[in-house]
């Protein structure tokens, strides 16, 4: 048996959070080791002003401090996204805030932005981008931004956010699409959010290339409206997209009922449909990560056709382990034979018309 093979059973007998920290420490440590992904350069992709091995990567939510990117990033992923970040540190909401709905293969969380603030964050965005750990040279490394649930102004903590990551990020996350902090969903509005754009674009100097995180709630008739806004202020993309609120009726775990954002299986459909609309408002004038389900390689795969240039996993991260990675990427490889394709960028969009009527109940 492998060692993922051995903790990934014992992990999840403990306690969600506490399992976390664990999972954390042993990445910090090196614990994890490596991973051989046997590269495929029909996979290789171009994001971030840099080449990427493969084109999938780690949501935010599970480095929360860049604590663990030196292992993290030995495990084959393209890219890495670490954060929330706030711009003070928080305990965020109380415990129990994280629960396990094994049986549907999802996750519900009400965190809400637990970090040691933005100051940390950066040391350790800055040590990371100064080790010469295996394959750093092409895992791209994000850093996802949020505001404190107190005495919060997006105008002035948004620009000194980006800041403090712009020389240790290879791109940057804008976060108004969380579930857990009272009000931040209402930045996403188009004026609102276009103020928070025109704020950074101020006060934040030179940065790198900036990305905004929607929900998966959004009605869709306000897209059209945030999308061609985004392409006007000139950021380079979208992340499609955060945890849900919605509880389909398909649910069977204990823990179906908890508050907070809803991420995994259940959210495939959803999140998929969302990327499919904003990929047909937008085409390629900005670059897509999709993200939402993704847990085998026709998910990942869906994700492309809808739109999307670069793929997050979270919740199948956590459920199978680094495994995950390798059987994506590897089945992505087999797709693109089976389908014909001479590279991965012959699949982005070619299906948003279809995907963009998604049922809401589909799943993969």
């Amino acid at each position: 048996m492998s060692l993922s093979g051995f903790v990934l059973p014992w992990l999840r007998r403990l306690e969600p959070e506490t399992a976390h920290r664990i999972a954390i420490a042993g990445l910090r440590f090196g614990v994890a080791g490596g991973w051989d992904i046997a590269p495929d350069p029909r996979l290789a992709v171009s994001a971030f002003g840099r080449t990427l091995k493969n084109p999938i990567g780690l949501a935010a939510g599970f480095d929360k401090d860049a604590a663990a990117l030196a292992g993290l990033s030995r495990l084959g992923f393209g890219f890495i996204e670490a954060g929330t970040a706030t711009p003070r540190a928080q305990p965020g909401n109380s415990r129990p805030r994280l629960f396990r709905l094994a049986e549907d293969e999802a996750l519900i969380n009400r965190m809400g932005f637990n970090n040691r603030g933005i100051e940390a964050f950066s040391r350790n965005l800055a040590r990371a981008a100064n080790l010469a750990y295996q394959d750093r040279a092409r895992v791209a490394i994000g850093a996802n931004l949020g505001i404190n649930k107190d005495g919060a102004d997006p105008l002035v903590n948004y620009p000194a956010l980006v800041r403090a990551v712009a020389p240790h990020a290879d791109y940057i996350a804008i976060n108004v699409s969380s579930p857990n902090t009272p009000g931040l969903r209402d930045l996403q509005a188009a004026d609102r959010l276009a103020a928070i754009l025109d704020a950074i674009a101020r006060g934040a100097g030179a940065h790198p290339p900036l990305f905004v995180k929607l929900a998966p709630d959004l009605d869709e008739a306000a897209l059209p409206e945030l999308v061609a806004m985004a392409i006007g202020r000139g950021i380079a993309g979208l992340i499609v997209s955060n945890t849900t609120l919605a509880r389909p009726e398909s649910l069977r775990g204990a823990a179906r009922g908890e508050a907070g954002g809803l991420s995994g299986a259940p959210l495939f459909a959803r999140s998929t449909r969302m990327l499919a609309r904003v990929r047909l408002l937008a085409g390629d004038r900005l670059t897509l990560i999709g993200v939402g389900g993704v847990a085998t390689p026709e998910q990942a795969f869906a994700k492309f056709r809808a739109g999307a240039s670069l793929v997050q996993v979270y919740t199948s991260f956590v459920y199978q382990g680094p495994a995950v990675i390798g059987r994506i990427v590897t089945g992505l490889g087999r797709l693109l034979d089976q389908y014909g394709c001479a590279s991965l960028a012959e699949t982005i969009g070619r299906d948003a018309d279809r995907l963009s009527e998604l049922e809401l109940g589909h799943t993969g």
